[in-house]
């Protein structure tokens, strides 16, 4: 994301601030509708905890992880703040969980959809995303741009988190689906769940093994052929 941009910063401030503000708004609106589906999810079966704690509603105030969304905006993947679910309140016990963490992939995957539709009707352009556009008047090329962003940046939260490690929702997703036998495997996951996450993202980073490139590149290929037709 801006990481791969920042020459703009110092080349074409202007611009730069354009694009801040494109991926900005695609990563709230994405960030926002995957933290509300969480809870609506959560609320269809029986869990009222996310209603009680303000978490069913479309207010990015209500919803967003600074931090989650500072690495977002930077690198291309991070997190909302995770929305409460209390299991035994659950209809459905542990089937019911895998619901609730497939909800925000599944309203990310469905969004950068209906968004990408707005290119193929022509109410967005993709002839108009271009680093020329950033610096031009042209509210039409900046809001095809923030689409574009939105179809890519929703498509890898939505990948992102079906990663099956603990704490993202593939990680409720294996723990609600999992035979009972392998209970006691996926309970052990859950414990060491965060270091293999931080260990995935440093390897990419800072080793030649790039998982997450590896693992984005086709979300990022399809991105292009959603708004492209």
């Amino acid at each position: 994301m801006l990481l791969f941009n920042s020459d703009l910063l110092f080349n074409d401030p202007f611009a730069f601030t354009v694009l801040i503000v494109s991926v900005l708004l695609a990563l709230v609106t994405g960030i926002t509708v995957h933290e509300f589906a969480h809870a609506v999810a959560a609320t269809l079966r029986g869990d009222l905890t996310a209603q009680r704690l303000g978490r069913l509603t479309l207010s990015p105030k209500a919803h967003l992880s600074p931090a989650g969304t500072v690495m977002l905006l930077i690198v291309g993947f991070g997190w909302g703040k995770p929305v409460p679910v209390n299991i035994f309140r659950l209809r459905g016990g542990r089937r019911a969980l895998a619901f609730v963490s497939a909800a925000g992939p599944v309203s990310n995957v469905a969004l950068a959809f209906m968004i990408a539709a707005l290119f193929q009707i022509g109410a967005l352009s993709v002839d108009e995303i271009s680093r020329d556009a950033l610096t031009s008047f042209n509210l039409r090329a900046w809001a095809s741009i923030a689409g574009s962003y939105a179809v890519q940046l929703n498509l890898i939260l939505a990948v992102f988190n079906l990663l099956p490690v603990p704490p993202l929702d593939g990680g409720g997703i294996l723990a609600g689906i999992a035979p009972r036998g392998l209970l006691p495997a996926v309970r052990r996951l859950e414990k060491i769940g965060p270091v293999v996450l931080i260990a995935i993202l440093l390897s990419t980073y800072i080793t030649d093994f790039n998982i997450l490139g590896t693992i984005f590149a086709p979300v990022i290929h399809l991105s292009d052929v959603l708004i492209r037709g």
